[in-house]
């Protein structure tokens, strides 16, 4: 990528309008800039958005599955022919958008014809329909300065840089194999033999942006990865960490990842029988059948210019004391054993033995560690003025103070209000940002293990929505909505504050003339006029333990 050193361009970034990106908008631009989403020059534009959700294609007729786009809650400022200039969150210029279009897309239909289901069971459709933007913004971009990954530098090719890598190893046909879980010794056999029948080097190139809720953490994947290459790999393979943010769209994905491999040197791509699927629905259902990713990338394969080997279904024969693939033959046999992530998990969870021929000793040793470590958790109570939020907020601060052995912050409205937020008034746009200041520092907490228990009236679902994306990338979210009614409200009213709204004294009061937006996905919705302060505080630990938030 050539960054922009011309002086007359930089002196017109101050000027520009900015657009902050999210984690999986940072990934996208990195791709977008280092060649890795080649053919894309930028994010699309409405008329290649239009052809790639309904076609697979660009609007000029090339190959391309997923719809890479900018999206943004506000086009304040913005125009077509205009530019805006994209930033990380620490103020960093990192490209400048020319903006060709400005648009507002039918996620609905997105979502159906991209992942050929509206079910918000999916992750990829419920980032769409729940967290994705209202605007996308579609355009070229220009690089002004490098995203910068201060982590596992050593372990981050692009893909100019990861052909240097291969041409200086002298590997003439290399093998790509994607994963965003751990390694263990079912994966590595497969690729060893791979290598071995197609006479070919291996690429281990794991995902390391925006997966999701559930899965590990990409820090704890690396250093697995590390483990393998440095002890079972020898000079056959070798590790590369893609930024790829995943939409887990089953057989779109997976040509996806066939273009990006190519982009990157690759002559082979490993596609598994489930490739780039998210898990079954509640009843058990598969969003997509299997060998349906296989065939869609091997349908393609000539076009992008790579070839598809067929991902088996791996199981360990104890009579045979090796892997071998999974067929209609030994399916049911009592010698093939394997075990799920899922069980993975659980028996890591209990501290269970795990058999020596499920996954190489160093990795569980790591995956041990990783469970040890608890989980944070963001507790955010939200309802009208005078519902009870202080109250339950408080009660259950105490309560996890004698029950929990992690660090607890309680963040209150009002405190936050004299301290953090001073100087914010009660206009939308403050009272969104005041929400979002509660937020960074509930995230910080949770991201260090910590356990943040909020209370703020909170009244819009934007803004809600905003902070629980932002702490479940670190941890687990619960919203609690107080559906106290307005009458119970208004005669309790604590504060006098309803009082001084019908005097005229104050504005802008929640229920009174100011809206309050009642929250679409709530994990937990209390009537405080129904049910004491002690009766909720039960329902509330109570919750919290049966999902195993609490531990």
């Amino acid at each position: 990528m050539n960054f922009q050193e011309n002086k007359s361009f930089k002196k017109k970034l101050p000027t520009l309008p900015k657009v902050f990106l999210t984690e999986r908008q940072l990934c996208d631009l990195e791709l977008i800039l280092n060649g890795g989403f080649s053919p894309l020059e930028g994010f699309l534009n409405e008329k290649d958005y239009n052809s790639v959700i309904s076609k697979m294609r660009l609007s000029d007729g090339k190959l391309w599955p997923i719809p890479v786009v900018l999206d943004t809650r506000s086009i304040e400022g913005l125009k077509v022919e205009g530019e805006v200039l994209l930033c990380d969150n620490y103020e960093k210029s990192l490209a400048v958008l020319s903006i060709k279009s400005i648009y507002k897309p039918d996620k609905e239909r997105e979502a159906l014809l991209v992942y050929g289901t509206k079910n918000k069971e999916h992750f990829g459709v419920k980032y769409l329909l729940d967290y994705t933007n209202k605007y996308y913004i579609g355009g070229k971009v220009i690089p002004i300065n490098p995203i910068e990954r201060m982590d596992f530098e050593k372990l981050r090719f692009d893909p100019s840089s990861l052909k240097k890598e291969f041409k200086k190893r002298k590997w003439r046909r290399v093998i790509a194999f994607q994963t965003r879980n751990p390694m263990h010794k079912a994966h590595f056999h497969l690729i060893k033999e791979a290598a071995r029948i197609h006479q070919a080097k291996v690429l281990i190139h794991p995902a390391v942006g925006q997966t999701k809720e559930g899965d590990i953490d990409y820090v704890t994947r690396v250093k697995c990865y590390e483990i393998i290459q440095e002890k079972y790999a020898g000079d056959f393979a070798l590790v590369s960490l893609l930024p790829l943010a995943m939409r887990f769209a089953g057989p779109r994905e997976a040509i996806l990842h066939a273009i990006i491999r190519k982009n990157y040197g690759c002559t082979d791509f490993i596609v598994g029988r489930h490739h780039a699927d998210p898990e079954n629905d509640s009843k058990g259902n598969p969003f997509y059948r299997p060998f349906n990713a296989q065939e869609e990338a091997i349908k393609h394969s000539k076009e992008i210019g790579i070839n598809i080997i067929q991902f088996p279904e791996m199981a360990y024969d104890e009579k045979e004391g090796k892997y071998v693939s999974v067929n209609g033959k030994n399916r049911q046999g009592s010698s093939v054993k394997k075990i799920s992530g899922t069980e993975f998990r659980r028996m890591l969870r209990n501290n269970e033995e795990i058999p020596s021929w499920f996954s190489f000793p160093e990795v569980i040793k790591v995956l041990r560690q990783r469970v040890e470590r608890q989980k944070g958790f963001a507790v955010f109570i939200t309802g009208l003025p005078s519902s009870g939020k202080s109250t339950i907020a408080k009660a259950l601060t105490a309560a996890l103070i004698e029950k929990s052995g992690q660090n607890i912050t309680f963040l209150d409205g009002d405190v936050v209000r004299k301290h953090l937020s001073r100087g914010l008034g009660f206009s939308e746009e403050d009272r969104k940002e005041n929400i979002r200041r509660i937020g960074f520092v509930a995230n910080e907490v949770v991201r260090h293990g910590g356990i943040a228990v909020c209370d703020a009236i909170s009244p819009y679902e934007d803004v809600r929505q905003e902070v629980r994306r932002m702490i479940e990338r670190n941890g687990t979210f619960v919203q609690i909505y107080l559906s106290t009614p307005l009458s119970v409200c208004k005669k309790r009213d604590v504060k006098g504050i309803y009082k001084k709204a019908e005097l005229g004294l104050v504005k802008n009061v929640t229920g009174v003339d100011d809206v309050y937006e009642v929250p679409k996905d709530s994990e937990m919705k209390l009537d405080t006029s129904k049910k004491r302060s002690a009766a909720c505080l039960n329902l509330v630990m109570g919750y919290l333990e049966e999902k195993k938030i609490l531990r």
